[in-house]
């Protein structure tokens, strides 16, 4: 890398950590980015947060008086918008999408109805008492159980035809669940970055693309770029940009697809966006952006500036 300059001598704070089920994600993710900053020329301070809330992360980072914030946080207060509007009361540029975009893409309802209205193709869904569905099908199988507001494939539960009764949901599952109709075929995905699609990737692996399969080496194969016919890579650029501006995303973030090729063109459905892509050394949207000639510092360093561009 070049010498630092004047444009990267800036104090970045990485949150990292936090309270979620994804905590561990985020401290990989946090610890990938500090180290990708520093060989980039940023003075790095790493925060790891525990259980703190609001009033406890305003006192960190008065501490750490950093310049720009990286928020490496997933999950419920990462992701959900709760940071992002400390971080707006602060006054501190950050990386990633705002307030709104971001509690819209947390909320798995919210965004499919961004998305409708975006005339962009989601699958049916509704929302349950977590103990209805546990004493029946409250949809035809197969379906899809969830929270509606949890990422990494963090409780998801898989009902096909052949099983003989509904899901016995865990505990730990939200008391109002998602309920969606199972979308079969190939799982792609594609990363915004700023106003551009990357590329298409397609994930291979044995079952269902879990948290174990995102995270653990070896869990999944990417092939980037996908396998697809034109007509279906062009489509999935086009319409991650389409849900990235749906939901008024900023910097980068990452939409989820699957596609029935079965079906052509009309068996291409969004999942999801992630306004918080994983960082990790198996992460997706790292992985694309190398593709596309940026490597991990110099992905580091589009993110700082585009955050302190939009402050």
């Amino acid at each position: 890398m070049a010498g630092r300059s004047s444009r990267t001598a800036h104090t970045v704070a990485v949150l990292m950590g936090g309270p979620s089920a994804e905590r561990e994600v985020s401290l990989s993710s946090g610890r990938e980015c500090a180290n990708a900053l520093r060989v980039a020329g940023y003075t790095v301070i790493e925060v790891e947060l525990g259980s703190q809330r609001g009033a406890e992360i305003v006192t960190r980072l008065a501490d750490v008086a950093p310049d720009v914030v990286f928020n490496a946080l997933h999950g419920p207060l990462g992701e959900d918008g709760c940071v992002q509007g400390v971080l707006e009361w602060l006054g501190l540029p950050y990386t990633h999408s705002g307030v709104l975009a971001s509690a819209l893409a947390m909320d798995k309802t919210r965004a499919k109805d961004a998305f409708r209205a975006a005339c962009l193709p989601v699958v049916e869904s509704i929302i349950a008492d977590r103990d209805e569905v546990r004493s029946r099908h409250v949809m035809p199988a197969p379906y899809v159980v969830k929270p509606n507001d949890e990422g990494s494939s963090v409780g998801v539960y898989i009902v096909h035809a052949e099983n003989n009764g509904p899901p016995a949901l865990d505990d730990k599952m939200p008391s109002r669940v998602m309920v969606e109709t199972y979308a079969p075929g190939r799982e792609l995905t594609t990363t915004v970055m700023g106003d551009r699609a990357l590329e298409v990737t397609e994930i291979i692996v044995e079952g269902w693309y879990d948290y174990d399969a995102k995270y653990k080496p070896g869990g999944s194969r990417h092939v980037i770029p996908a396998e697809i016919p034109a007509e279906i890579r062009s489509a999935c650029l086009d319409m991650a940009v389409r849900a990235h501006d749906a939901l008024g995303c900023n910097g980068l973030s990452r939409t989820d697809f699957r596609w029935d090729e079965t079906r052509g063109l009309d068996g291409l459905i969004i999942l999801e966006v992630n306004t918080q892509p994983g960082m990790t050394p198996t992460s997706l949207a790292p992985e694309q952006a190398a593709h596309a000639g940026h490597d991990f510092p110099a992905l580091m360093r589009w993110m700082i500036e585009d955050a302190l561009c939009r402050a």
